[in-house]
């Protein structure tokens, strides 16, 4: 099971992944980035996985399928709040190298916003 919601907060758009994105649900969460993939107000996207419990290789798809999409578009996309064990399956595949992942909100917002040299 698995419920998706997308929030605003200032110029950030979250998503927030609840449940378990296996092959059958990661389609919703392709849909939801899609959605802000083609808006073109969309810059900052905050992903919350404080209640993400499993990701498959179809879910870790999803957002490796968005990475070249993302920077064409020049939208920075941060992935927060992730257990211990859903991270480990990120690091596993080197997707933490491709992707920016970090542990809380609030370090989140920060990588988000940081002004780039």
């Amino acid at each position: 099971m698995i419920n998706i919601t997308t929030t605003i907060e200032g110029k950030d758009h979250i998503i927030m992944v609840e449940g378990d994105v296996d092959a059958s649900s990661s389609i919703h969460l392709d849909e939801a980035l899609t959605e802000l993939a083609n808006d073109d107000s969309v810059k900052f996207i905050l992903v919350d996985g404080t209640q993400l419990n499993y990701i498959s290789s179809a879910g870790l798809g999803v957002f490796m399928s968005y990475i070249d999409d993302f920077k064409e578009k020049n939208i920075k996309m941060v992935i927060y709040g992730l257990s211990e064990k859903v991270l480990n399956v990120f690091q596993i595949l080197g997707l933490d190298q491709l992707m920016t992942i970090v542990t809380d909100k609030k370090e989140a917002k920060d990588k988000l916003h940081e002004v780039q040299s």
